[in-house]
């Protein structure tokens, strides 16, 4: 059961943010598009009911993910949420009453094995517990570095892929290291109880990068194609994730020639993923 529990949470984490962005998306493109960065976006999502479903599918994605967090290292949940794209399309389909060809069956079942091949050959290992301040702060300033550097260039963009591309990949930084923190927080609710998790940095941490993440996705969605911000969202938050965990959590990987069908598990997922990323338009009548 040492890897059972966080694998079936993380799906089901997986499976209600494909839900959410199924939805999100749409009530996305149903308001205004603004050029900058406009807070007022959530307020004009707020009164779309559509927004809302996906909202409530986002909290059950989190509570999925705090538990899969809590007991899995991070750098084996969150590589898990690559299915959210095969599984958006999936919905979409099915919301749609559409038909997906051939081809993206085939970019499914890559993705899946791709996936399967990489975590099985790395074989990541639980980690540390506990991180220490002085491995966070480092770890803080650069991922919000990341963020703020790839929206300020996404912002500065007209609508269209590289605007997508660049808000998608800071996205991807803020959602990688709310997981992040959210793991360090779950440990501090089984150490310290209630009161200890409240009273944690750490808990407001991943509130505000998750806030951040969700208001950035929301441009990402209103920048451009998903073409261009999937992948980078997709792919980005897993890349940063297993970074997070290894420099973080000291969660180790296997090495050698593991290497090997780890490389080509990861350039599966990345055919894959750029493949149903083509796709994508069928989210735009999705819901």
């Amino acid at each position: 059961m040492g890897f059972v529990l966080p694998v079936l949470f993380a799906l089901l984490a997986a499976f209600s943010n494909a839900l959410a962005t199924v939805l999100q998306r749409r009530a996305a493109l149903s308001v205004p598009q603004s050029q900058g960065f406009r807070p007022g976006l959530v307020l004009d999502l707020l009164r779309r009911p559509v927004w809302l479903g996906g909202m409530l599918a986002v909290v059950v994605a989190g509570v999925g993910q705090a538990v899969a967090l809590a007991t899995g290292p991070l750098s084996l949940v969150q590589p898990l949420f690559v299915l959210e794209l095969p599984l958006a399309l999936l919905l979409a389909s099915l919301f749609t009453g559409n038909r997906l060809p051939e081809v993206v069956w085939l970019a499914v079942g890559g993705v899946v094995v791709g996936l399967g091949v990489a975590l099985a050959s790395a074989a990541p290992d639980a980690g540390a517990a506990d991180v220490p301040l002085d491995r966070w702060v480092p770890a803080l300033v650069a991922c919000a570095g990341a963020a703020v550097l790839l929206a300020a260039a996404g912002l500065k963009r007209p609508v269209g892929k590289a605007r997508a591309g660049c808000l998608g990949a800071a996205t991807a930084v803020c959602y990688a290291l709310t997981a992040g923190l959210m793991k360090d927080s779950m440990r501090v609710l089984d150490a310290d109880g209630v009161v200890g998790f409240f009273t944690a940095w750490q808990t407001y941490g991943f509130a505000v990068a998750g806030v951040c993440a969700v208001l950035l996705l929301e441009h990402a969605m209103q920048g451009g194609p998903l073409v261009a911000s999937q992948p980078a969202l997709t792919l980005g938050d897993a890349t940063v994730s297993l970074l997070l965990g290894v420099v973080l959590y000291r969660e180790d990987v296997r090495g050698d020639w593991w290497i090997v069908p780890q490389l080509i598990g990861v350039a599966l997922i990345v055919v894959g993923v750029l493949n149903l990323a083509r796709r994508g338009a069928d989210l735009r009548t999705a819901g």
